[in-house]
Order: structure tokens, then sequence, then C-alpha cells
């Protein structure tokens, strides 16, 4: 159940499909970010989504997701093939820069829902691609 919960969450994002990874979430939720503040709840998680989508492009590939036996834990590796659309307050400008970046995500579950993402990439890395 659980890497089928994180299954369905990145399927939704590779879909584009907020909504589906909104039901992917239980009501007690934190997205805990690379770089920045911690966003509490499915409506600031929201907002996140559509600012990321009006900024980047992205696709996630070669994804190998892992949870532990009682399914309160999980975790994800991934390559993040993207597109910088906007530039971001920041950050560099954008103007269509395409980079590849190896990320993860950690798990917290309860209920079969998501209560805890924990998003890592190297910031360094994606700067470095995008000032190229």
């Amino acid at each position: 159940m659980t890497r089928a919960t994180i299954e369905a969450y990145y399927a939704a994002f590779n879909r584009g499909d907020t909504d589906a990874m909104l039901d992917t979430l239980h009501d007690e939720f934190a997205h805990n970010v690379n770089e920045g503040a911690t966003r509490l709840g499915k409506e600031a998680f929201a907002d996140f989504c559509r600012h990321m989508s009006e900024t980047y492009k992205e696709e996630l590939t070669d994804m190998v997701v892992f949870s532990n036996e009682d399914g309160t834990r999980g975790a994800a590796e991934f390559v993040v093939n993207g597109t910088y659309l906007k530039t971001d307050p920041g950050l560099p400008e954008a103007h269509g820069q395409k980079y590849v970046l190896p990320a993860g995500g950690f798990f917290s579950l309860k209920d079969g829902k998501i209560t805890r993402v924990t998003t890592y990439y190297n910031l360094q890395d994606w700067i470095r691609q995008v000032s190229a």
C-alpha cells in the first residue's frame, strides 16, 4: 500500500495532475522542500504546485520506490528531467534551459495517506546547469 501510494503521487506529478496528487495526501500534511520553509496543509501544497507548473516543466524518470514493513515510511529516488520556463525569484533568469538532476523524496504515511514529503536535490548543481 505504501509503495502504491507513493507511486500514485509521482504518476500524478508526471501527468501534471495536482488534484490526483492531493488525493494521496492526508489532511495532516507537511511538505518539506530542499530550500525553504515547510508548507503545512493541502492548500499550501496546491499553491506550491501551481507555482511549480508555471515555472518548471518536469518529468521524473528512473523511479525506484522503497517502503518499510509497517507502511508508515517510504522513499523514492529518481531523475528530474526539466525545462526552466519562468524566472523563479532569487534564482537565475529563465529562458527555456534544460536540466537533468538526481533527486529523492522521503515520506511518512498514516491511514494509507501521505502525511509528509521531504524532497532533496542539489540546488547548486541545478543552478550550474541553468546558468551554463
